[in-house]
């Protein structure tokens, strides 16, 4: 049944009324840090379709009750006694700094008015309490008084719970990864053009498991830019609004040719690398032309278990990227990248990898050009294991969409005929505007909360 399956990689980003599920990773595939194994055979139907009513994949929000507040004087924290027993603790100088009155706040922008010159970080309170209507009422020394909603305290907790909750509900930081079982999540293309309810499942699956194919889109140019509209706006790049990949002449990027792509992630001569990319096949070659993808995530936290000393070398040293020629107009950049872009907790952001665009220059000491030779060939050994690489074949009116910070992504050589000559239109988005769209789709599909 198609709910079903839909709801073991979307479902816990809807279900928001607890942080026990606002917490939850898609359970269709593995989660990080989770011994290795095969996803669940669920992957092999995932339709996201948007006839389907996801009204009841909503949980109803739980009203939360103050029982009592009180401040805190000496540590400068109100407290707050939850009706269900919890309590929360909230710094005055927060509080102050986050009041929700006129003079504070322009409502109509959700925009701080207050200065940070006109702040007291070491403020006080004369009164705290309860409203009738179940509010918090906060009196000032000066007089000013600052009433909270309990809703909106109570999902700003500074508990670490409650953090990480919110943190999942705004960013949607938990990946579900996956090896060479993927099939890959699909949609109907004119349904997510159309359809909030489909759009919101796209762009959901896109985060959650990086890729999505678009099934159903006329095979010919345009088609990307109809897509990108639906999020905001596209990405201009020195490679233009849309690119055309085809074997050109003279070419000035190795995917314009017919030859072997290996594993990549486009554009990391850029110190900003567009967050996802659109590539829709307009028309595919008589011969080869698949297409490979991996989930770099999943390649780096295998790295990191496997070989922890090039995990590090990938994580700490810069390495040069270039990227000269003529196109949208002429162009000649450099960037210097980590190959892989992690937290201070190791958490994987980013993968920065296109053998192409590495350049002869490399900006470091003798004595770590061989260990960073060791730790690159070892990921990218990792890359290639049989069982991490996904291919598939790009059929015309196909619109694959994926996470370009996390997905590697390459192709097979091909041979194509003069009445037969493949042709992609590609484009990129960064995930601001994604994010974005998908925030605004979640408001609207399942209301504010």
């Amino acid at each position: 049944m198609w709910m079903s399956t839909f709801s073991r990689f979307v479902l816990p980003a809807l279900q928001r009324s607890t942080s026990a599920m606002a917490c939850q990773a898609l359970r269709a595939c593995r989660r990080p840090g989770q011994a290795a194994g095969p996803p669940p055979s669920c992957l092999t139907s995932v339709q996201l379709r948007g006839h389907h009513s996801l009204g009841s994949a909503s949980l109803p929000l739980a009203r939360h009750s103050v029982r009592h507040v009180r401040a805190l004087d000496e540590e400068r924290l109100m407290e707050v006694e939850w009706e269900d027993g919890g309590h929360s603790l909230y710094p005055f100088i927060w509080l102050r700094d986050n009041c929700q009155c006129p003079l504070c706040t322009l409502e109509s922008a959700q925009a701080r008015k207050l200065l940070m010159a006109d702040l007291d970080i070491h403020t006080g309170v004369n009164v705290v309490e309860v409203t009738d209507d179940n509010k918090v009422s906060i009196v000032w020394p000066d007089q000013h008084t600052s009433v909270f909603d309990t809703e909106w305290l109570k999902k700003r907790c500074f508990s670490p719970a409650a953090r990480q909750a919110m943190q999942e509900e705004l960013f949607l930081n938990k990946r579900s990864y996956w090896g060479s079982k993927l099939h890959i999540p699909t949609a109907d293309y004119h349904e997510v053009l159309h359809d909030d309810k489909a759009a919101l499942a796209w762009l959901l699956a896109l985060r959650r498991v990086g890729i999505v194919n678009l099934k159903g889109a006329p095979a010919e140019q345009g088609q990307v830019s109809r897509l990108a509209e639906r999020i905001g706006y596209l990405r201009l790049t020195f490679y233009g609004h849309t690119w055309q990949v085809q074997d050109k002449y003279m070419a000035n990027n190795v995917a314009y040719t017919s030859g072997r792509l290996s594993l990549h992630t486009d554009y990391p001569a850029l110190h900003f690398a567009p967050g996802v990319q659109f590539l829709h096949c307009i028309n595919q070659a008589v011969e080869g032309g698949e297409s490979m993808v991996v989930d770099g995530f999943y390649m780096a936290e295998q790295l990191q278990r496997e070989d922890p000393e090039a995990f590090r070398t990938l994580t700490s040293l810069l390495i040069d990227f270039t990227d000269t020629g003529t196109d949208y107009c002429d162009f000649m950049l450099q960037s210097k990248k980590c190959i892989i872009d992690a937290d201070a907790e190791g958490r994987v952001l980013r993968i920065n990898y296109n053998n192409a665009t590495r350049d002869s220059v490399l900006d470091l000491p003798l004595h770590q050009v061989q260990p960073f030779y060791r730790a690159l060939k070892a990921f990218v050994d990792i890359m290639y294991r049989p069982e991490n690489v996904v291919t598939y074949r790009m059929e015309p009116g196909d619109v694959v969409t994926f996470d370009n910070w996390r997905l590697l992504h390459g192709r097979r050589s091909y041979i194509s005929r003069p009445d037969r000559l493949r042709h992609l239109e590609g484009a990129y988005l960064d995930w601001d505007e994604v994010m974005s769209r998908l925030r605004i789709l979640r408001s609207s599909v399942h209301g504010n909360v």
